[in-house]
């Protein structure tokens, strides 16, 4: 690792919090904290220090110390990415032929495709080819600008490839690149063999995957599909309760596709994020006003799959923080490109360039329990920074939409 790196003329340090926050909500998201004509320090992997050119020491004692002059370029934290499922056998893309063709998602679901496809190209994928495809996606996600990651399990659907995901999860935390967080997501369909015998998938989840899970410290999370022909609000909570038994902190994927009371479940049973929100009303809003629940948002999704806009601009202006994360999966959104979730929550859900930062860095990072890790530029925290190319501002990203506008990826200090 390097030890010590400074970062000169910087034309624009990004997200710059003099104290730690954990996240930033309503009006507050449209703030976003900069210097100009910057510096920054980087020493044995954290952020040491910052400032402006105007103020920067005569003195340099550091010995070896590297030096990257950004003249023309930005520096920004790097993404926090808090929805994810990279870890996949195989891909979908058959089913974006039926999607173009007429079929819906459910219909595509029904026909055999869907979450019960994946999950059976996983468990005839061994577990070390599952890891060096999904390292791939890992690297590349990376290499986009993300510096943080929740990965989730829910395309193995029984106790043996579930923790096989888990397992290879638990192998891309160990290598100790970026922070990772892992998420159980056994409910996430119903497999074939319990198609007539939901409730005994539901007593599988609790009563074995569970235990296996907790005994090998497999997860932080605990994640359930609430959706009409997935598992219902009751279901959730009940899945839910079970995994905090087992010290897993609740997600849930709400309000996707048709209002099933996600988010309120989600709410009561103290989860750290309700994730999708497309079907969110007035009701969802005013709970999540009285909560610690992150609203997140999965711009890569809704484009993918046509849906309804969820009421992102609503929610901001009724005071909420909001998170973005991309959802990176084979069947509804096949991109990690936080930088491009950004741009559809500006030119879609007319959000400012401001509130996509706070929302894809420091609010994201909440949504994974990060915050005081990564997130924002603050001393002490992981130096996962992105220096991007020669842009006139951070608005450039959004605006000059798919385009990589990405020099460099620091990742603990170092260009990935």
């Amino acid at each position: 690792m390097a030890k010590k790196l400074l970062i000169k003329n910087i034309k624009t340090l990004v997200q710059v919090r003099e104290e730690s926050v954990e996240k930033v909500c309503g009006k507050d998201m449209a703030i976003l904290p900069c210097i100009n004509n910057a510096w920054l320090a980087i020493d044995d992997g954290l952020i040491a220090d910052y400032g402006s050119m105007e103020d920067f020491p005569g003195i340099i004692d550091w010995k070896g110390l590297e030096v990257i002059d950004a003249t023309d370029r930005i520096v920004l934290p790097c993404y926090a990415d808090s929805h994810t499922h990279i870890v996949y056998a195989g891909n979908r893309e058959g089913e974006f032929v039926d999607r173009i063709n007429g079929l819906s998602y459910e219909e595509v679901a029904n026909r055999g495709g869907g979450i019960n496809n994946s999950a059976n190209l996983l468990r005839n994928t061994s577990e070390e080819d599952l890891f060096q495809q999904s390292m791939i996606r890992f690297n590349e996600i990376i290499k986009l600008g993300t510096g943080a990651v929740e990965i989730k399990s829910g395309y193995g659907l029984s106790l043996e490839s579930e923790l096989k995901i888990l397992r290879v999860i638990k192998r891309i935390k160990d290598l100790n690149i970026i922070p990772v967080k892992a998420t159980f997501l056994g409910a996430h369909a119903i497999p074939p063999e319990y198609k007539d015998n939901k409730e005994g998938y539901i007593n599988l989840i609790i009563n074995e995957m569970l235990p296996a899970i907790a005994k090998d410290n497999l997860a932080d999370y605990i994640d359930v599909f609430c959706e009409k022909g997935y598992f219902t609000a009751e279901e959730t909570e009940r899945i839910l309760l079970a995994g905090k038994k087992h010290g897993l902190i609740p997600k849930v994927h709400a309000e996707q596709l048709s209002h099933s009371n996600g988010i309120l479940t989600g709410v009561k049973c103290g989860a750290i994020s309700v994730d999708h929100l497309e079907y969110c009303d007035d009701n969802d809003i005013a709970a999540l006003l009285n909560s610690k629940t992150m609203p997140t948002i999965l711009p890569g999704a809704v484009f993918f799959l046509s849906l309804p806009f969820p009421p992102v601009r609503k929610m901001i202006d009724a005071g909420l923080p909001v998170a973005f994360a991309s959802d990176f999966n084979p069947g509804s959104s096949p991109s990690g490109n936080m930088s491009f979730m950004m741009s559809i929550g500006c030119i879609q859900y007319k959000l400012t360039p401001e509130e996509v930062i706070n929302a894809s860095t420091i609010n994201s990072a909440y949504a994974m329990e990060m915050s005081a890790k990564v997130g924002s530029i603050t001393r002490g925290k992981l130096a996962n920074l992105i220096l991007t190319k020669k842009i006139n501002s951070y608005g450039f990203i959004p605006y000059s939409f798919s385009n990589n506008h990405i020099e460099s990826v620091f990742i603990n200090g170092e260009v990935f």
